[in-house]
């Protein structure tokens, strides 16, 4: 049974969140401020992590800096920041997903059982979807080293170097470039990302545009005067060497 700690300074919001996380089988843990979130990802390990922004003690970017100081735990944001630069900062910060509030409990337990599945630890109740008679997924195709003009990706290494200089990305930034250099040239669509990348086709397309944004900052450029990474309007995305 997966343990999820519910960081949360609302008393309300925090039953609500626990109930809709115990009904679908998880085990839950809360407290009310970032210092307490501390303490329990330091003394006793969960398996993620559900952290609110707006906490008493501390800034909510700030706590999960310090838990990512400390422990590798996924950690979902719920924040009622929408701003997309908001979004890539705490994306950069080490935050594995977000949600903007309000949210259903049933967005909660898709990106968290999205979050699970790319870890070591499977949603509650993961092998009983399985379809009875239904053939195994074919293992997915290792991703190669791929050099795609100034830019070199090691997925083996997990390294992304630009003109010699190394690459500070996300752990899903660097996915996602391991994936578009595995198939360069190739327009991928946004599904195709999330399925494949993500592992979860039903997530927003909001998504994959976040981390393409920042994936493009760290690369050098921006979405109107690309170099690597070309936009199919309508169709998907490529990564192709600089002309």
């Amino acid at each position: 049974m997966p343990s999820v700690l519910v960081v949360e300074d609302d008393p309300s919001i925090r039953q609500s969140l626990i109930e809709v996380l115990a009904e679908h089988g998880y085990a839950v843990r809360s407290v009310g401020d970032g210092f307490g979130a501390l303490r329990e990802v330091t003394q006793t390990p969960v398996d993620a992590v559900v952290l609110d922004l707006g906490l008493p003690d501390l800034d909510g970017g700030d706590a999960l800096r310090m838990i990512r100081g400390i422990s590798s735990v996924p950690v979902l944001v719920a924040t009622a920041r929408d701003d997309e630069a908001e979004i890539i900062k705490l994306l950069n910060a080490g935050a594995d997903d977000y949600l903007v509030k309000p949210f259903s409990g049933g967005q909660l337990i898709a990106r968290l059982s999205a979050v699970l599945r790319r870890t070591s630890h499977g949603p509650p109740g993961g092998a009983a979807h399985t379809v009875q008679g239904a053939r195994p997924a074919p293992a997915a195709e290792p991703l190669r080293a791929t050099t795609v003009g100034e830019l070199a990706v090691d997925p083996g290494a997990r390294t992304a170097y630009l003109a010699g200089r190394e690459l500070h990305l996300t752990r899903r930034e660097f996915d996602l470039l391991a994936f578009l250099a595995h198939h360069t040239g190739q327009v991928v669509s946004k599904r195709r990302l999330l399925t494949e990348v993500w592992r979860e086709p039903y997530v927003d397309d909001q998504t994959v545009d976040v981390h393409l944004s920042s994936l493009r900052r760290k690369l050098g450029e921006r979405a109107a005067a690309p170099r690597y990474l070309l936009t199919v309007r309508g169709v998907g995305i490529k990564l192709v060497a600089p002309r």
